[in-house]
């Protein structure tokens, strides 16, 4: 019995959506530790700080590169940019 590795294929607008999170992710934290935030309410049906508001943003945007992936022949640079737009959204009303 032969054992292959499956890697993922990584490409350019995917790769630069991962390192933007991973350096937003460590941003927010050295942020949140020198001025620590309050909870408020947006146009989310929870109050949140902004951690809360980056997470619900990265997993909505997640859920829609897993949907325009499937469903679409769309460029990934079109997806990169809604995405973006849409995180900038829910941390800024959200």
């Amino acid at each position: 019995m032969k054992l292959t590795l499956s890697w993922m294929a990584w490409t350019l607008p995917t790769a630069i959506f991962c390192i933007s999170i991973f350096l937003i992710v460590i941003a927010m934290t050295i942020w949140q530790a020198m001025s620590p935030s309050t909870e408020r309410r947006g146009f989310l049906p929870i109050p949140t700080t902004p951690g809360d508001r980056f997470f619900i943003g990265i997993l909505t945007s997640i859920y829609i590169f897993l949907a325009w992936v499937g469903l679409t022949d769309f460029s990934l640079w079109i997806l990169l940019v809604i995405a973006v737009c849409w995180i900038i959204v829910v941390m800024r009303w959200g």
